[in-house]
């Protein structure tokens, strides 16, 4: 496999990796911090945000580090 694309495949395979992590993270923790005060979400309702927060971790991270503690 020529190197490019090696470092290709490594870059997406860590991209996927910090994004499962960081989706778990959210989906247990930071919807509570990110949605507003008393704001139940279900078991349902985190399991479809997980793919998501998963494919768009940097601007989930980003918005869960900056709200409001």
């Amino acid at each position: 496999m020529p190197l490019l694309t090696s470092a290709l495949v490594t870059a997406i395979a860590l991209y996927a990796l910090a994004g499962i992590i960081v989706a778990l993270a959210f989906v247990a923790v930071g919807l509570a911090v990110v949605l507003p005060a008393g704001t139940q979400v279900t078991i349902g309702a985190r399991v479809l945000f997980v793919p998501g927060a998963a494919a768009l971790w940097p601007i989930v991270l980003r918005r869960w580090l900056r709200a409001p503690q």
